[in-house]
């Protein structure tokens, strides 16, 4: 319906496979469980081999994403072997220069990789494969307003045939308004959803202005302020 908003039921966001990311770096780690849980998965994060090993041997784990420049890797590859029950499929994340490198530790023969920089479109497609074609559990729909569309899945939008080129915080921020439609939303509350903290004034309105002029291109406005207040999504006519 013209001007209305939909999501219909579907899979809880994190019920789909466990991805166990081991990385060092917050940006790498953050950037990849948030892409992750939000095309389905649920995901745990260490921040050294040893810890993953550690973490392997006590839980199931469907998949492992290793960052190959970790400080400890090469001491635990040559380790002893460790026991555990199932040991998962790998997808690297590594330099070109980095290839040649085998993790024994954890690889099970199933290994992938991907280069940095990382291209997320890449990294889901490797997951998709290394996890047998199964595919995470996931939204059966994708957020919409109007003629835009928000899909979890592929971690994409798109305005009438036009996709977006957002950043992970913009598509953060992104649902945020879809699902809160003619709600204003203040900057704390934009804050706390996308970054986890509050951050300054000035950084929510700069975040927001890159969406704006990328969701209002070329159609009507989406995007709204209400001065004082923060922010909305919705036609104007329909407004909060």
């Amino acid at each position: 319906m013209y001007g209305s908003i939909s999501e219909k039921p579907s899979v809880a966001r994190g019920e789909g496979q466990y991805v166990l990311i081991v990385a060092d770096d917050p940006g790498t780690s953050e950037l990849l469980s948030t892409t992750l849980e939000l095309a389905g998965y649920r995901t745990g994060v260490t921040m050294t081999v040893g810890e993953a090993v550690a973490r392997l041997a006590e839980d199931p784990v469907d998949l492992v994403v290793l960052d190959t420049t970790l400080p400890d890797l090469e001491e635990v590859a040559q380790g002893p072997r460790p026991v555990m029950a199932h040991r998962p499929p790998v997808l690297l994340l590594a330099a070109y220069d980095e290839l040649a490198k085998i993790v024994p530790g954890l690889g099970p023969g199933e290994l992938d990789y991907v280069t940095k920089p990382l291209r997320i479109a890449e990294v889901l497609a490797r997951v998709q494969v290394l996890l047998r074609g199964k595919g995470p559990s996931r939204r059966e729909d994708a957020l919409e307003y109007d003629d835009l569309v928000l899909d979890d899945l592929t971690c994409q939008a798109r305005r009438g045939h036009r996709v977006l080129d957002l950043t992970p915080a913009e598509f953060r921020l992104l649902r945020h308004l879809l699902g809160n439609a003619h709600k204003v939303l203040s900057k704390e509350q934009i804050a706390r959803y996308v970054w986890g903290e509050y951050r300054g004034d000035n950084a929510i309105e700069q975040l927001v202005s890159r969406l704006r002029r990328k969701v209002n291109q070329g159609g009507p406005t989406l995007i709204h302020t209400r001065r004082g207040f923060g922010y909305w999504l919705g036609r104007s006519g329909d407004g909060a």
